[in-house]
């Protein structure tokens, strides 16, 4: 790659922003989701937001609480930050090493969609290894792309 906007004019590119922008966006939905779960379920972590859902008069001190849906929630969302955060990056070096569109376009997809696999199957909960095996394959992605960033660039 030579100028910068050569690169986001390249066809990698625009697929590397376009799986971006898809994983980013399911992760930033995981927040409003939590509060969801914390509201309908009044399980809140702050008195001041209990006081702010449940009243003024009541004992805040009762909703103040952990609840197993919340939790699963912000352990998916956890993941999420976990796995997503390093694609965002990895994946940016990677598409600037000048990969095949398809190869590009193959790693990109897989991580989207295992990560989207990976939600649906924490939040219903769908048995294992379905969760794992999701988590495992968008690891591999990753893990594929940073040896390509490093093999393209060694200079260690």
């Amino acid at each position: 790659m030579g100028e910068p906007s050569e690169l986001m004019e390249s066809d990698v590119f625009q697929a590397y922003a376009t799986y971006a922008t898809v994983v980013l966006l399911k992760m930033l939905l995981m927040g409003p989701l939590t509060g969801y779960f914390r509201v309908t379920r009044k399980a809140f972590s702050n008195p001041e937001d209990a006081r702010a859902h449940v009243g003024k008069g009541e004992d805040n001190k009762k909703y103040v609480k952990t609840d197993p849906d919340v939790e699963r929630v912000r352990r998916c969302h956890q993941n999420d930050l976990e796995n997503i955060v390093p694609f965002i990056g990895i994946g940016l070096l990677y598409a600037m090493t000048g990969p095949d569109l398809s190869s590009a376009l193959l790693h990109f997809r897989t991580f989207a969609v295992s990560r989207i696999f990976h939600s649906i199957a924490y939040l219903l909960p769908l048995p294992q290894p379905g969760r794992g095996g999701s988590w495992l394959i968008g690891m591999g992605v990753t893990i594929s792309m940073a040896y390509r960033v490093l093999k393209t660039g060694m200079y260690l």
